[in-house]
């Protein structure tokens, strides 16, 4: 299997109290067969000091591949993937927030299905099992498990957790994808469209998650979910 650089993929908006720690645990990590790593920061026109705080550490860790692409405009998280993915040069991709909900500690848990040779895409699921998860919402995670369940009902597949940040795809399979969700819309649209890829094998791992509250910066909302289920109906029944 042919598996020599991951590209990490970050969106970014108003994160410049905290992009550097996540960039600090990403150079941390060492990958599975010394696996290269590309990581692709997105700036979403913040309105903070996240490009001069990326810009910092770029100067500082001149050893560490990072590129830095900037939207003059705000577009919307989905919007910042969507140029991430396009830019990514690694045989795989994950998706990664700019924020410490997610451990990059945890990309060999997701990588060691590929290694095995089974999986052409990954999913980290925050209801299997991972080492610590934080105490917060219960409404949250009833309705991440209604999204997942209601988009499994569509597409077929039994997953735990569709709302996961952390998606791990061979490069070319997310890039070959028409995504057109600019915002949260992004996780229901591109399970959609991948489920419906022939022969495509999807796995799915226990992580771990540490969620933040709104006060420390947390984005999405009920208005999200809605749009949640607009887009599990549309990419699986409308727009195919």
């Amino acid at each position: 299997m042919n598996f020599q650089k991951l590209s990490i993929v970050i969106p970014a908006y108003n994160e410049g109290a905290t992009i550097h720690l996540i960039l600090d645990r990403i150079a941390a990590v060492k990958l599975l067969n010394d696996i290269e790593k590309e990581v692709i920061i997105v700036n979403d026109c913040s309105r903070d000091n996240t490009v001069e705080a990326v810009q910092a550490y770029m100067s500082a860790h001149p050893d560490q591949n990072i590129r830095f692409i900037n939207h003059e405009v705000n577009k919307g998280k989905g919007a910042a993937l969507h140029t991430g993915i396009a830019h990514a040069t690694g045989d795989y991709t994950i998706i990664q927030d700019a924020d410490l909900e997610y451990d990059p500690e945890e990309y060999n848990v997701l990588i060691h299905p590929i290694f095995r040779g089974n999986a052409d895409v990954v999913f980290g699921s925050r209801f299997l099992g991972g080492n610590s998860h934080r105490i917060l919402f219960f409404w949250h995670s009833i309705g991440n498990k209604f999204l997942t369940m209601l988009s499994n009902m569509f597409t077929n597949l039994n997953l735990t957790d569709m709302e996961t940040c952390y998606k791990m795809f061979r490069t070319p399979i997310i890039q070959s994808i028409k995504l057109k969700e600019n915002r949260f819309g992004f996780e229901p649209e591109v399970t959609a469209k991948v489920s419906r890829i022939k022969d495509i094998r999807i796995y799915e791992v226990g992580i771990s998650y540490y969620g933040r509250t709104y006060a420390e910066g947390k984005k999405i909302n009920w208005k999200d979910g809605f749009r949640a289920i607009y887009c599990i109906l549309k990419y699986n029944l409308f727009s195919r």
